[in-house]
């Protein structure tokens, strides 16, 4: 076993990363080399025909199914084959994300006030959104408001990929850490210097807590609700929704409510059904911009 394991390692070091890493790099030119509407309309097209010929559109289905009960199979379908065009353009875009301007006619910023209100408070900030509209656009929160910012991100698997994308989010106004013990702690001494922070916040974790999302039991990362209570700071949504072809809105929403008890596992869990819940309204009002691939909900 051990011999085929370091079979494994070296196979996926030398051969496997290697060509999955030129092949991004392909598609990371051939977009980049287009202009945004048309590298954004080829991704999209793509991947909607394409897409729901994937295995993980099975995935999809049985999210979509679980959420929404009342829709027709048809309906489902639809759903599925418009996710896939979201994501093929999110893709295709990628390359041309640093050059997006804040408040331009391609990146329409609304409730601006509403996350300037944490500039000049003398307290730390967070920010919360998720896998909606081309989630990557989030990455201009600093550049909106005028501030360094950090996030916890996924570092991918392969690290031809993950150079890849660090050199597209190298116009993100702040610090990306990678997901992980380490960068957990580098966080929480960000914020409790008074940093403003961003995160991501619906996909599950296995450890997480149970928390309410479109009427079943979610697997739920409760660190948003830890911090906000830990640090006493606001918490902002924050909403990318794409309005069409490569033209983003992000709005700043008022701050939700973070009261403290003497019961900090009920005010997480409080706090998080909160979240879970503007997560879900904002997915129920445009449904194939969510990425329903995730495994959010248990068998």
């Amino acid at each position: 076993m051990p011999e085929r394991s370091a079979f494994y390692q070296a196979r996926q070091k030398y051969i496997s990363h290697p060509l999955q890493g030129l092949g991004a790099y392909f598609l990371f030119g051939f977009f980049r080399i287009m202009p945004i509407d048309l590298a954004s309309k080829i991704g999209g097209s793509l991947l909607r025909t394409i897409g729901p010929k994937l295995g993980q559109s099975k995935k999809a289905r049985n999210n979509l199914v679980k959420a929404f009960p009342e829709k027709s199979a048809a309906e489902i379908e639809t759903i599925i084959t418009d996710m896939w065009e979201n994501l093929g353009r999110s893709v295709a875009e990628i390359p041309h994300l640093p050059n997006l301007v804040c408040g331009s006619s391609r990146l329409e910023i609304v409730g601006l006030e509403n996350g300037l209100v944490t500039k000049s408070d003398n307290k730390p900030g967070l920010f919360f959104t998720g896998h909606i509209g081309n989630w990557e656009v989030s990455t201009k929160i600093g550049d909106a408001l005028d501030m360094d910012m950090m996030t916890i991100y996924r570092a991918p698997d392969n690290p031809w990929v993950d150079k890849l994308f660090k050199s597209v989010r190298r116009g993100f106004r702040g610090e990306l850490v990678p997901k992980g013990s380490k960068g957990a702690r580098k966080f929480a001494s960000f914020l409790k210097r008074g940093g403003h922070a961003a995160m991501l916040v619906d996909q599950k974790l296995n450890n997480g807590i149970a928390v309410p999302f479109f009427g079943r039991d979610a697997m739920t990362a409760p660190a948003l609700a830890q911090f906000a209570l830990r640090y006493e700071c606001p918490v902002i949504p924050i909403r990318v929704e794409r309005l069409k072809g490569a033209y983003f809105r992000m709005t700043f929403y008022p701050d939700i409510q973070i009261s403290k008890t003497d019961d900090p596992k009920a005010d997480t869990l409080r706090i998080m059904t909160d979240v879970n819940a503007i997560m879900e309204n904002w997915i129920r009002e445009r449904p194939a911009q969510w990425l329903w691939l995730h495994k959010r909900w248990p068998n």
